[in-house]
């Protein structure tokens, strides 16, 4: 296989690419460097690229170095006499004076236009798509992607359980809990075919079977009944919308990316390829980057035969040769033990690489060898050869083996790239929960600080106990066995010594206590449970424990998930009480993984899996050697090129052979699983071996002693009961090729870690510099509030709209005008802040084009009272919004009406933050005043402007001192969409008339609009809200023109809109406020913001 070159051509237009990497070889670099390239060479825009990984994190990191790359290339196209960062940079910025000038507008458009990148996770990926096609999708827009079908899973089972077996002479062939299980295995692979294909009728394969497809039967019925979609529904919705040629989604998909990048292809499955296949194969260049030695994904549905059908079919594969990770005395070793090995398949072969660290970076180690092997005797234990040692003693004996010798390498002089090895430039990797339980036992016992970053549901943490038994309280107080339940968590601290000797008054005591937390919880949530427990000691108590530190952490992220979770969800107490129960019951997700409590200087103990993209200095592998096998009713396999699952059980005719094709294949898994443990280092790694019962089966045993050097072929399984000598003598082989270095495992006492020297000369720190008290990050509601100097502040999140008034007071009253004194419909309702953000939210949900209007009003004023509940009825609201979607909105808008802009034509909430005058830069900003943005307002507006007088208010006191640094935060209501023109849009439930007359349009006539905007200074509104939509635009609309882009602003006074019979006077619809302010004004005004100057 012919090397990579990231310098050398791309490939070539509409071919498929498989970039074969090796562990270290840098595949996103590679990646990374590949779109920087496309993109400065002008083969392709970054809105033309798509770019497809495994998990949500992968897609981030991948986001955030494909931006890093071009931010880098950038810099050195910007900064000539800097020396580039890598070959991509120096190979770009190598070029005439009119090439780099291209690039580098090229690299700044597509940096711009970076937030628009499709760089996503194969499902993000394909619910994009299918929301596009609409019904050629075969997916309603209202559909809820859920993480979990387990619930509707036992519905089901329930369900067809009864039908199946309830009337059934005799005991069931299954009992409920085979059924559940079975369904849950099935549903878990939704790909694979289901065997034995023709059981024998009324057997129990048949049965199982039968019962098996019912349940997909049933759920993929239930799902479209309650308008529901899994991850995998996604793929296979797509691959269905993709299967004619002709199809629209194929068209589609290709016109719009004409790159394909895919990244860790290894971790595909059939129908993620047949994806990417039918979309893009032949149409657009297609790149697949992965490693199939790290293909360790089959448990999750990864397919390695998938990833090695697309690679066979590729017109060009490629490797990745260079080695970024591992010094070279370790690359050594590690090929002479690795290099030709089969890692389940001929076509999974460790290839050779080169190493980019010539030299050894790891120094003064007091074992400095790359690859050491140290081997567990049977003598230690006294057992006779030929008989295996119990694994219960050998992880006793082999965590205080490694325990000791980390502490040796700590209390050594040893360096690593020159800086001297702390606990953190170690990892220990491990594949059971139970062996990282032991190490991190044995490394506390040395005193070595570890962290261990596997088993880590929070769920299932003392930390998640301590929650569960106080909201157990919460919700019953009355109970003196919960209430002591609670006491004697971490939140109080009690004993049960102390329960005993405080009596009731103890009891008494702590259930006040509980009552008062109850009443936070109700009217603050949850964080405010624990910042009270907090105050009370929770925090002075905890940490004076052993593992504090660990259980504080987590009682935090449980206390945020439960608050999230509250807001989220709407919960009461037992409600929440409830979630977590569940939570505790379902296995763990990722977003449960325990955070650390502190990394900062601890060896690493972690899973192979949550090792893998990761690299160390150092790594240990205390049981590389031993894999326990497991029996299993339920067998994945392939059959051919076809993957399936065997679900008829033991007593299928075809069980055997389809157990020994699992066990093969599982075989191969795990060998991989291996690779990427053995990977891992960067100088030095340290494995056992030993003769324990499961060695045979254990990775490290079927490389070293399954095979000998030059061999190719890796056995699932190595002889069994070898002699200690049998087995050194293999392993010696291995030594006297250069691969390791045998060491006999004897423990030694480990040796005291060194003491943490004390600070000398510490003395109160002084505080010297000066604050900067009118810096700040505000909004217009703080521009106009604060008209007296603010100090440094950070405008708090409103819980309620701060920009409208329930009655304007001090306008002049409305002179009555024969024949615009139509009534509001909105006169019988409240006023407000809390009206007004009902109404708004109710405005941005609701779906204009609903064939019934006044239902889809009703239905979201129902979802969106439950936040802002006021005392009118849910139909008679939405009877009183309807009139003004009918109004129509004037000739800035072409009289369009609000029924007639439907959403995709709207940009809701559009949330902005702006530097002020370069407020991300610190001392050197400018001071500029909203004085300077009244001038600006004198210099553009024309004298007949309504707003023109305003300059004057925001050129005088108070507002014009107004100082503009810092930051400035606001969210527009709405932008529409009308042809190439947008208008930025704000809702006012304002109340402009009197006292004693009834509401009518009267009183939203344009002369008392335009007082009404000058009395709420809404034209610095209206003006900020405009720069945010100028910039939004600039980095969005192709060829943007703020002149012809720019449709002005609306302010729509609800009250005054009253269907399509609204009077008007010139034109111009009572209740609906126009104002187009100039674009050379909005440009200049976001050029002041932006430096401080106008151009």
């Amino acid at each position: 296989m012919q090397r990579f070159d990231l310098l050398g051509p791309l490939p070539a237009a509409c071919s498929t690419t498989v970039l074969e990497a090796s562990a270290g070889t840098g595949k996103t670099f590679a990646l990374a460097g590949l779109v920087t390239r496309y993109l400065a060479e002008g083969v392709a825009t970054l809105d033309e690229m798509l770019l497809i990984t495994f998990s949500r994190a992968a897609s981030q990191e991948l986001r955030e170095r494909v931006r890093r790359a071009v931010l880098d290339t950038l810099h050195a196209l910007d900064l000539p006499d800097d020396p580039p960062r890598n070959d991509v940079v120096r190979h770009i910025v190598d070029g005439s004076a009119a090439e780099l000038t291209a690039r580098r507008e090229r690299l700044r458009d597509a940096l711009a236009r970076f937030d628009g990148a499709t760089i996503a996770t194969t499902h993000q990926f394909c619910h994009l798509v299918l929301r596009s096609l609409g019904v050629a999708g075969d997916t309603d827009a209202g559909v809820t992607l859920v993480e979990s079908l387990d619930d509707l899973v036992t519905e089901i089972v329930d369900d067809l359980y009864l039908a199946h077996f309830g009337a059934a002479p005799g005991e069931p062939v299954l009992t409920r809990k085979d059924a559940l299980r079975l369904a849950r295995e099935v549903v878990r692979n939704p790909h694979a075919q289901l065997r034995p294909a023709d059981p024998a009728p009324g057997s129990e394969p048949a049965v199982r079977v039968t019962f098996a497809e019912d349940v997909l039967r049933q759920l993929d019925q239930r799902k479209r009944r309650l308008g529901i979609l899994s991850y995998d529904d996604l793929l296979s919705r797509l691959a269905d919308a993709l299967r004619t040629p002709d199809s629209p989604a194929r068209a589609r998909m290709y016109q719009r990316w004409s790159i394909v990048m895919v990244d860790e292809f290894q971790d595909t499955d059939p129908v993620q390829w047949q994806v990417i296949d039918r979309a893009f194969s032949g149409r657009s260049t297609v790149i697949l980057i992965g490693d199939p030695k790290q293909a360790i994904y089959g448990f999750r549905g990864g397919d390695i035969v998938t990833y090695l059908d697309a690679a066979r079919g590729a017109a060009d594969r490629r490797t990745l040769s260079v080695n970024w990770r591992s010094d070279r005395a370790l690359v050594d070793c590690l090929h002479v033990v690795l290099g030709g090995a089969e890692l389940g398949d001929p076509d999974i072969k460790v290839r050779d690489v080169s190493a980019h660290h010539e030299s050894r970076r790891l120094a003064g180690a007091p074992h400095g060898e790359p690859f050491r092997l140290r081997v567990v005797g049977r003598d230690t234990f006294g057992t006779r050869q030929g008989s295996t040692i119990p694994i219960a003693k050998l992880r006793r004996h082999i965590c205080a083996d490694l325990a000791a010798d980390v502490a040796t390498l700590l209390g050594s002089d040893a360096t690593f790239d020159g800086a001297p090895v702390q606990a953190r430039d170690i990892a220990v990797i491990v594949e059971l929960h139970d062996d990282a339980r032991r190490c991190h036992e044995a490394l506390a016992d040395a005193g070595i600080p570890s962290v261990y970053t596997g088993d880590s549901d929070v769920y299932r943490s003392p930390a998640a106990d301590d929650w569960l038994y106080l909201l157990e309280a919460f919700d019953q107080p009355h109970r003196s066995g919960l209430v002591r339940a609670a006491a004697a968590t971490r939140f109080f601290g009690e004993t049960a010594e102390s329960l005993a000797r405080g009596g009731d008054e103890l009891t008494d005591r702590v259930t006040e206590t509980l009552r008062e937390w109850a009443d936070h919880a109700r009217e603050r949530g949850i964080a405010a449970v624990f910042e009270a427990a907090q105050q009370s000691g929770l925090s002075r108590r905890v940490l004076s424990y052993a593992g504090g530190e660990r259980h504080m952490t987590d009682l935090a992220h449980i206390a945020q998930l439960l608050h999230e979770t509250a807001h989220r969800e709407h919960y009461g107490l037992p409600a929440l009480r409830d979630w977590l129960r569940t939570q505790r019951e379902a296995r763990g997700a990722t977003e449960h993984s325990r955070r650390l409590d502190s990394d900062a200087a601890a060896v690493q103990i972690m899973t192979v899996f949550a090792s893998k993209g990761l690299q160390f200095p150092v790594v240990y592998l205390p049981f590389g050697f031993n894999r326990r096998l497991h029996d299993s009713e339920f067998v994945g396999f392939h059959d051919g090129h076809t993957r399936c699952l065997h679900i008829g059980g033991p007593d299928s005719p075809d069980f055997n052979p389809v157990t020994v094709q699992g066990g093969h294949e599982q075989a191969g898994d795990h060998i991989r699983l291996t690779y990427v443990a053995m990977t891992r280092a960067q100088s030095q790694l340290v494995a056992w071996w030993a003769p324990a019962w499961d060695e045979p089966s254990g990775g490290l045993s079927r490389l070293l002693r399954g095979r000998g050097p030059g061999e190719s072929t890796v056995p699932d399984r190595c002889p069994d009961r070898v002699t200690d000598e049998q087995a050194r003598s293999r392993l010696r082989e291995w030594e006297t090729a250069g691969g390791l270095v045998l060491e006999e495992s004897v423990v030694t006492p480990a040796p005291a870690p060194p003491p943490t020297p004390s600070p000398h000369g510490l003395a109160v720190r002084h505080f010297h510099r000066s604050i900067d008290t009118t810096w700040r990050r505000t909004s217009y509601s703080g521009l106009i509030r604060d008209v007296e100097p603010a100090g440094v502040s950070s405008e708090p999140e409103v819980a309620e709209l701060d920009d409208e008034v329930g009655e304007t007071g001090g306008l002049t009253p409305a002179p009555p005008v024969a024949g615009v004194d139509m009534p509001s419909p909105m006169a019988a309702l409240p006023t407000g802040a809390k009206f007004g953000t009902l109404v708004h939210a109710v405005l941005q949900t609701a779906d204009p084009f609903a064939a019934d209007l006044a239902a889809e009003l009703a239905e979201q004023v129902a979802v969106h009272s439950v936040w802002w509940p006021v005392d009118v009825p849910d139909n008679e609201l939405a009877a009183a919004l309807v009139p003004l979607h009918d109004t129509p909105l004037g000739p800035l808008a072409d009289n369009a009406t609000l029924r007639r802009i439907g959403l995709r034509d709207r940009l809701t909430e559009l949330d902005f933050e702006l530097p002020l005058a370069g407020g991300d830069a610190g001392d050197r900003t400018p001071d500029i005043r909203l004085a300077e943005v009244g001038a600006l307002l004198a210099a553009h507006l024309p004298a007949a402007d309504p707003l023109a007088g305003y300059s004057t208010r925001l050129s005088g006191a108070p507002l014009g001192r107004q100082s503009l640094r810092g930051y400035l935060t606001g969210s527009v209501d709405a932008v529409l969409r009308l042809d190439d023109r947008y208008l930025v849009v704000d809702y006012k439930t304002n109340w402009l008339g009197t006292a004693d007359a009834p509401l009518t349009a009267a009183d939203y006539r344009q002369p008392r609009l335009a007082e009404a905007m000058l009395h709420s200074d809404y034209p610095l509104q209206a003006l900020l809200y405009l720069v945010a939509l100028h910039r939004f635009l600039r980095w969005r609309q192709p060829g943007y023109d703020p002149e012809r882009h720019l449709g002005g602003v609306l302010y729509l006074f609800l009250r005054g809109m009253c269907g399509p019979d609204t009077p008007t006077e010139d034109g111009l619809p009572a209740g609906v406020f126009s104002w187009d302010p100039p674009g050379t004004l909005v440009a200049a005004l976001s050029d002041l913001l932006h430096t401080g100057v106008t151009r």
